[in-house]
């Protein structure tokens, strides 16, 4: 009897598996590729072939995009979370956590970690569990009713995020923060999505937590996320996803590649209301959640990551010889129109611009800059005349290039897309000469950051120590572009109390404050230090005694957002005819003694234009005209930004 019952089995199973080929050629593939696992995967079909269709047809959709997922195991993976977990509870900052991790574990690197194949060890124990759950909440929420079956598929039913390890997540995230929802379950407004996900948001954002994107690059971290509320921008989006989704909020993570401003990529969290708009949040910093349209960093093409391959763009790559990496599997949608409305713009670039031609129907990339390299953001086919890309925010500086098994091949000169008009500007350097000073050699695009938040600050005198009757010796109109920012100052009396007052929500960021007798003098006055104590972290190393310390790396960073102050008592009254002020920076100003080379980009490559060491804060070099250009710092700091040169300014970009 035993033998005839796993005959049974067996052809039951193979009929299935025929079935399946004849319905979804993907998803036998993957059945193939699952070797010993097949089996498991089958049972799960089997439980859902006749009993539910749309079980059956989730489970297939798990199932059939299931071999590109894969997890990380192992002594290494251990490494790497203890990063994230040290971090969540040590108050002595993110490098202090990089340094003592290599020192103890030495250097990391996920090359090492042991990947293992979820198509070959998910088993249908742990499946069931996951699609059970999906429908539950889908089911039984009064928002479920204004969300269809590929959302449903798409942004709640996955049991995961990205390559984090496995784990059955959804039940006890359920338990903890459902009960949050009772009583808006009640209202009249229940069926809202985007009100009940603003209550979860609500939650979330209470707790403390700690961004760096200092750690070693590693896989997903999991769950863990929302206990040890630290990391990047794709922890924190992590975190919200793993909610929203166990409590049936179709939620996922949009994203840009590559910044158009800055040298990195970005991840943020989306919801769908009932009639599949786009809201938007940057978890935890956003308060509420706002249309995409409203969302105003510089995106340059956004992508909407999915569990589900894009078939229709891997169909159009199938016959390309040598795909870059980044759209080899493309796990994502483009959503730029989503976001920017209006403000959609095209990019044409005519043959006559590009250093070789393409081949008519040849794969041409649209890059943008990381530091000296290039980045991939969108691809197209040459048709034979120009090059051309649909649906690009404008504000970016990019260049076109082909891939080969050499990497990427360039095409173009660098071209500016303006934000407003949409015009295209091409860098293409001239003949023609002229001498710039450079200040600085990175700019952070992020609004109310560290210089900008001198914008409002003032430089205040008082004759008595808790200045109640004071004067304001300067107001602070721009944010400091220099490290070294000189102000003249016209007092009518002599003060023996002077200080930098920080502006609204600046939490006093200031790095250096020095007051002068004389418009002459170069030796500062001294005195006694005096501020509000209290710095971020409460780790005592961003107090206001750095601002008087002599050192522009050090500086103030106080605990609340208004009425920080830095100053000194200078014992008897003096007038005060000079301040030289110093922004809170990241090395990215030019520093004496430090060693500096500045290239220009020109037919395929960065041409340097000489290193030279700083004697001040500033450099001057000959550079050709409209070049794009990128200064890179030989001593020290990290942060590198391209720029052009005009109207006697660097433009960053």
């Amino acid at each position: 009897m035993r033998c005839i019952y796993i005959f049974v089995c067996v052809c039951a199973l193979t009929f299935l598996s025929a079935c399946i080929e004849q319905q979804d050629s993907r998803l036998e593939s993957a059945l193939n590729m699952a070797g010993a696992n097949k089996g498991e995967l089958l049972k799960v079909l089997n439980r859902y072939r006749e009993s539910d269709n749309q079980k059956y047809h989730a489970a297939c959709f798990l199932i059939k995009n299931m071999p590109y997922y894969g997890f990380y195991e192992g002594k290494e993976l251990q490494k790497y979370l203890r990063y994230f977990e040290a971090h969540s509870t040590n108050i002595k900052g993110a490098q202090f956590i990089v340094d003592s991790l290599k020192k103890a574990d030495g250097e990391f690197s996920i090359d090492m970690f042991t990947r293992k194949k979820d198509i070959e060890v998910v088993d249908s124990a742990f499946l069931v569990e996951h699609i059970e759950w999906a429908f539950k909440v889908w089911k039984e929420q009064p928002w479920g009713e204004n969300v269809n079956f590929d959302d449903f598929c798409e942004y709640i039913l996955p049991y995961r995020v990205g390559d984090e390890p496995l784990s059955l997540w959804r039940k006890e995230l359920y338990d903890k923060y459902n009960p949050l929802l009772d009583k808006f379950r009640k209202s009249a407004d229940s069926n809202d999505i985007t009100k009940a996900a603003q209550i979860l948001m609500d939650t979330l954002r209470q707790g403390k937590y700690r961004y760096t994107s200092l750690f070693p690059k590693g896989p997903h971290i999991g769950p863990v996320a929302l206990k040890w509320k630290t990391g990047s921008c794709r922890e924190f989006a992590d975190a919200m996803i793993y909610v929203m989704r166990a409590l049936g909020v179709p939620c996922g993570m949009d994203r840009v590649i590559q910044r158009g401003d800055t040298n990195a990529s970005h991840f943020w969290n989306f919801i769908l209301d009932k009639d599949r708009n786009t809201y938007m949040a940057e978890f935890p910093y956003q308060e509420n959640w706002k249309k995409a349209s409203e969302y105003d960093i510089t995106k340059g093409k956004v992508y909407r990551v999915t569990y589900s391959l894009n078939e229709e763009l891997t169909k159009e790559l199938k016959d390309v010889p040598s795909v870059h990496p980044i759209f080899r599997y493309p796990f994502f949608h483009d959503v730029t129109a989503t976001y920017l409305g209006q403000q959609n713009g095209q990019i044409v670039i005519p043959q006559k611009e590009l250093y070789d031609c393409p081949r008519t129907g040849e794969l041409v990339y649209l890059c943008f800059a990381n530091k000296q390299e290039w980045v991939p953001v969108a691809c197209t086919f040459f048709d034979g005349k120009a090059v051309c890309f649909d649906n690009v925010e404008g504000g970016i500086v990019a260049i076109l290039a082909t891939y080969n098994e050499k990497g990427l091949q360039i095409l173009s000169n660098p071209f500016t897309l303006n934000h407003d008009t949409g015009e295209i500007h091409y860098l293409n350097p001239l003949q023609e000469s002229h001498i710039i000073s450079v200040y600085k050699k990175f700019y952070f695009a992020v609004k109310n950051y560290f210089n900008t938040r001198m914008i409002g600050g003032v430089i205040e005198g008082s004759n008595q120590k808790d200045f109640q009757n004071v004067d304001t010796l300067l107001l602070i109109k721009e944010a400091p572009y220099r490290l070294y920012t000189v102000a003249y100052l016209d007092p009518d009396r002599a003060y023996r109390y002077v200080r930098y007052r920080g502006g609204k929500g600046s939490y006093c960021n200031i790095a250096e404050l020095s007051f002068y007798e004389n418009s002459l003098d170069t030796l500062p006055m001294k005195g006694k230090i005096i501020g509000t104590p209290g710095c971020y972290g409460d780790d005592g190393r961003r107090e206001y005694t750095n601002v008087f310390d002599g050192n522009p790396d050090t500086s103030f960073d106080y605990k609340f957002p208004d009425t920080g102050w830095a100053g000194l008592d200078l014992g008897k009254s003096y007038r005060v005819s000079k301040a030289i002020y110093t922004p809170r920076n990241d090395v990215s100003f030019i520093y004496k003694d430090n060693i500096y080379e500045l290239f220009y980009w020109d037919k395929g490559n960065w041409n340097s234009l000489g290193r030279q060491t700083a004697v001040a804060d500033s450099l001057v070099y000959t550079v050709p005209r409209n070049a794009l250009l990128y200064l890179k710092n030989h001593t020290t700091g990290n942060d590198e930004r391209i720029f052009e040169y005009e109207g006697r300014r660097q433009i960053f970009w």
